[in-house]
């Protein structure tokens, strides 16, 4: 597992840096947010990376995600939902390109 001031450090000025860093936060703290759920769906991937994370992944994750949305959003809810992702998907790419050069630097 990365230690806090490693992942400070491979997190900072990644897309997405500040929903994850919050979403971490949040689900590890038991609150039910964007990020939170984000950090979840994410979490196998994440977890390859070093990732320390809690257990207890909900495995309907995104559909909660999107019910979340679609109290906030409504019919928008489904381009805020891929938006996320999205974002979810760039933070991990570029955080595993990150880990790699490490690796090999």
């Amino acid at each position: 597992m990365r230690l806090a001031a490693q992942l400070d450090e491979d997190f900072k000025g990644l897309p997405g840096e500040a929903l994850v860093r919050r979403g971490l936060e949040d689900f590890t703290s038991g609150t039910e947010t964007v990020g939170a759920f984000l950090v979840q769906i994410g979490a196998p991937r994440l977890r390859l990376l070093d990732i320390p994370l809690p257990e207890n992944i909900d495995h309907d994750a995104d559909g909660k995600l999107y019910f979340l949305l679609g109290r906030e959003f409504g019919n928008e809810a489904h381009s805020t939902y891929n938006s996320y992702i999205r974002e979810l998907v760039s933070f991990k790419r570029a955080l595993e390109r990150r880990v790699n050069e490490q690796k090999t630097s």
